[in-house]
């Protein structure tokens, strides 16, 4: 980590008490941390603990009730192309082949031209490993190339942070984890501030320079584990058998079943 690229000074949620929502339901609860420039940070905690409420602030989706979110230095006031975002559901265009869907990524960008938006995209289809596919429509695709089509799509936007929300969630096992390899490796290569939401722990640690646990609702951090201390920094599928990560583990697990049976839920 070089600098604090994004701040989170005292942030709080609260959802309702409005006509859409009579009660109110606070989801986070005065939370503050730093993320440098090129980190990759993920959020893991108990589903519906707020950890994505809180990414949605980052990206400018949500509002926060209390707080501030800095990104460079400047106030989060909504979503804006420095944010680029990949959810769980695959967010392709079916009547546009692969190249088109990763070149759609690049339509508002006034920085580069016709021509090297063409070149932005071709870079992108090869670094996600999908050239050969690039004239096929993505509805001939797999999920997990889906996902590849995403994410290639959001780089060529030129954002400065990427913001996950449990993309690999709805794929199998052996696909997932070749993808976590491949974000892994990505995320080095173009040195891009991520955030990652998730509430896999091994997939946190493969994934992850730190990672920040939540308590169930609302959310307020539990612990902050620095994995990039603890595991080397190029990590394979066969990082996830060796010792040091089995007993790290372990440990985030035992922090997250502490965690739920002090809020009285089944650990």
């Amino acid at each position: 980590m070089t600098d604090a690229f994004v701040q989170i000074v005292d942030v709080s949620k609260t959802f309702g008490g409005d006509r859409n929502m009579a009660e109110h339901v606070h989801v986070i609860d005065d939370v503050s941390m730093t993320i440098g420039t090129g980190e990759f940070m993920v959020y893991l905690g108990p589903s519906g603990c707020g950890k994505t409420t809180l990414m949605r602030i980052v990206g400018g989706l949500e509002t926060k009730s209390e707080g501030q979110v800095l990104l460079g230095g400047e106030p989060v006031t909504g979503p804006d192309r420095r944010k680029g975002m990949v959810f769980q559901a695959y967010t392709s265009f079916p009547w546009l082949t692969v190249f088109e869907n990763v070149k759609f990524g690049t339509k508002y960008r006034t920085d580069v031209s016709g021509a090297e938006k063409d070149d932005i995209a071709r870079h992108y289809l090869e670094l996600v490993g999908l050239t050969r596919f690039a004239d096929f429509y993505v509805n001939r695709i797999s999920g997990g190339m889906r996902q590849r089509v995403a994410i290639a799509r959001t780089l060529a936007a030129g954002p400065e942070i990427l913001l996950m929300d449990e993309p690999f969630g709805a794929l199998d096992a052996q696909t997932r984890e070749y993808l976590q390899v491949e974000l892994r490796r990505i995320s080095r290569i173009e040195n891009k501030t991520v955030i990652f939401v998730t509430h896999d722990v091994e997939e946190a640690l493969f994934l992850a320079d730190r990672i920040v646990i939540f308590s169930s609702r609302p959310a307020r951090i539990v612990e902050e584990v620095d994995v990039k201390g603890i595991l080397p920094e190029e990590r394979d599928a066969d990082t996830k058998e060796t010792e040091i990560f089995f007993r790290l583990r372990n440990h985030v697990r035992d922090v997250m079943r502490a965690q739920m049976r002090a809020e009285g839920m089944n650990a």
